[in-house]
């Protein structure tokens, strides 16, 4: 049963010449940690130097499973989830050729960020199942397809993210997933299924849409596609790959025999284990090419196990190129961007992490890079600097008036207590130093969101009640909590609503902290010491996949439209209003779940791998049905 109720009150960084004036690099082979906030990027002078670091950092972490724990995995690429930049309805151009259209829920204004559909208001663009769409939402008709999958021989997963700038649509693919073709070369009759190999590098096409969509560049590379912005013309895609090296396992081995022989492939490695291999093309042209050690750059406390590396393609230009790669040799779980700003994230320990030594969760600290992309080409590495605990997501981070704010948790020793703080850091030099600091939020628990709003920010944690904390950053010296609001439940993301408002969409809990199903939150935040909840809507046992991707959540300012996509297969729309949250009705796709929500001239869309389907989103009722057959 669902309710709505009010409630009142409760390289050289990145070329070599980038890094000039900073200190010859010291030997890789007994890397000191840093102390707190000094981290920076060290660039190799030479070839050998690199190699020699890689080698000597990687062998002080090598156990005898290989890195094992010391191999700091991120814990989800494109938890990469993605403050004003949410998908709000723009106004159609001058002419008036263009209807008015939304957006991808983007983190911030001027940095889009890849989803499965886009659109210009001319044009819906997605990719469902390898192949690519586009229909026109003036006639309601496909007017274009193009088969991904047949045109690379491979087959994917249906996920793939798009990036749209002009007529040029950007594809980004995770990975592959194995055709299934009879097997051959056995005996009569014997028609088992077995795996067709793929190449399981991620890859880009880029794909013109002028016409009839055609592929006219392609790019992939050794590693994982960590995620990707678009500012202007240029995307800028951040890809992690780990060491190619082939451990080799002795059963009657002991641990110090086992961890000697894996040292000794690490010592007979060279640059190709580490440095990324990429291949592009366009049309006939084929190239291949290795990221240079000249664009690489290291922390001080880098383990060799993992590297980051920064692609730059200007889809204006109608070709993909090499990606005028650079490189960093440590990893990262968030990528933050802003139109001027690009922040790569990761957790870390207090010095190289070893087999044998103990994770020591209260020393986890969050390692923070930021590269200058205000301008086309490649990345230009600023400042690096770390603050202790870890960031839930992307929202996390945000920058405002030339200071980085980041919300983390901290755990105690053997992780039995926590507590939260937001940092803010502000660039001295090549350092990314703190200037202010507010801690003590949340003991015993951990940050469920975080929004930032210009100068104020909001953070909700939970273990059995919610509190809603608001905080003052306006003095980066001397950022303060200015309220508190505890409610059962909690938000898993907040959105700003016109009228001093926020929104949170969560789950219900009750006063032991179980959860009780979807909840939708109104708050008033017009008086950063009083936050109140204004209004709630409740659907028992449900829950929203905008809890966990805000790319799913739809907002539109003038009509206070809202669409969650719920778990139950439908797509719930909703009113707003500074007071109050009305149900408007569901959109369903039969037995498919629509992911996705837009608004084209005052039309809504909502996108499943089944179709499209047209509502009229005053009243829920159904205009039309394209069916992606």
């Amino acid at each position: 049963m669902r309710s709505v109720t009010a409630a009142a009150g409760a390289t050289g960084l990145l070329a070599l010449a980038l890094l000039t004036g900073s200190a010859v690099a010291p030997t890789a082979s007994t890397p000191v940690p840093p102390p707190p906030g000094t981290l920076r990027l060290i660039a190799y002078d030479s070839c050998a130097e690199a190699l020699a670091g890689l080698r000597a950092a990687a062998t002080a972490v090598v156990g005898p499973w290989g890195f094992g724990p010391g191999w700091r995995r991120a814990m989800g690429a494109s938890g990469a989830v993605p403050a004003q930049g949410a998908a709000v309805a723009e106004r159609a151009d001058v002419t008036g050729a263009t209807p008015a259209y939304s957006t991808t829920n983007n983190h911030e204004p001027g940095a889009d960020e890849p989803d499965l559909v886009k659109t210009d208001g001319r044009r819906i663009v997605t990719v469902t199942g390898g192949v690519l769409r586009v229909v026109d939402p003036a006639t309601r008709r496909e007017t274009g397809r193009l088969d991904l999958a047949g045109a690379d021989q491979d087959r994917w997963w249906p996920d793939n993210d798009l990036l749209l700038h002009g007529d040029q649509a950007l594809v980004l693919v995770r990975s592959s997933a194995p055709e299934v073709v009879p097997m051959t070369g056995r005996a009569e009759g014997d028609t088992r299924p077995q795996p067709r190999p793929v190449d399981p590098r991620p890859r880009l096409l880029l794909v013109d849409l002028a016409g009839p969509p055609r592929i006219i560049g392609t790019y992939r590379i050794e590693g994982s596609l960590l995620d990707a912005r678009l500012t202007g013309s240029t995307a800028r895609v951040v890809v992690r790959s780990e060491p190619r090296l082939s451990f080799p396992y002795h059963e009657r081995s002991t641990d110090a025999e086992q961890t000697a022989a894996n040292r000794a492939v690490i010592a007979k490695a060279g640059l190709d284990a580490w440095l990324p291999r990429y291949e592009w093309t366009a049309g006939d042209e084929r190239h291949t090419g290795r990221v240079g050690c000249d664009r690489l750059s290291r922390p001080a406390d880098s383990t060799g196990t993992s590297l980051l590396t920064v692609l730059s393609f200007d889809l204006a230009t109608g070709r993909l190129g090499d990606g005028d790669p650079v490189s960093v040799a440590s990893d990262a779980d968030l990528v933050y961007g802003t139109p001027g700003s690009l922040y790569l994230a990761g957790s870390a320990g207090p010095g190289p992490r070893t087999w044998n030594r103990p994770w020591r969760p209260e020393a986890v600290r969050t390692e923070i890079y930021q590269f200058d992309t205000g301008g086309p080409g490649r990345p230009r590495y600023v400042a690096a600097g770390s603050v202790p605990g870890t960031p839930i997501n992307q929202y996390a981070l945000s920058e405002w008036q030339g200071h980085l704010r980041v919300a983390t948790t901290r755990e105690s020793a053997r992780g039995t207590t926590t507590e939260s703080a937001v940092h803010v850091l502000t660039r001295r030099g090549g350092r990314l130093a703190e200037t202010g600091m507010v801690a003590g939020l949340g003991r015993g628990e951990r940050i469920y969101s975080v929004r930032y709003l210009g100068g104020t920010g909001y953070m909700v944690t939970f273990r059995q009640t919610d509190p809603l904390y608001a905080l003052d950053l306006t003095d980066p010296a001397a950022p303060r909590v200015t309220g508190e609001l505890k409610i059962t439940g909690w938000s898993a993301y907040l959105h700003p609503v016109p009228g001093d408002r926020l929104l949170g969409v969560g789950q219900e809990a009750d006063t032991r902290g179980r959860i009780q199903g979807l909840q939708v939150s109104l708050f008033d935040v017009h008086d950063p010491a009083r936050p109140a909840r204004l209004a709630r809507y409740h659907v028992p046992g449900a829950f929203s996949t905008v809890e966990y991707d805000p790319h799913a959540f739809l907002f539109e300012p003038a009509t206070g439209l809202v669409a969650l996509p719920l778990g139950t297969g439908s797509i719930q729309l909703l009113t707003v209003t500074d007071r109050d949250i009305t149900e408007v009705g569901t959109v369903g796709h039969a037995s498919d779940q629509p992911r996705r929500s837009l608004l084209v001239g005052g039309e809504l869309w909502t996108v499943s791998e089944a179709g499209l389907r047209v509502t009229d989103p005053t009243t829920a009722r159904s205009l039309g049905w394209l069916p992606l057959t």
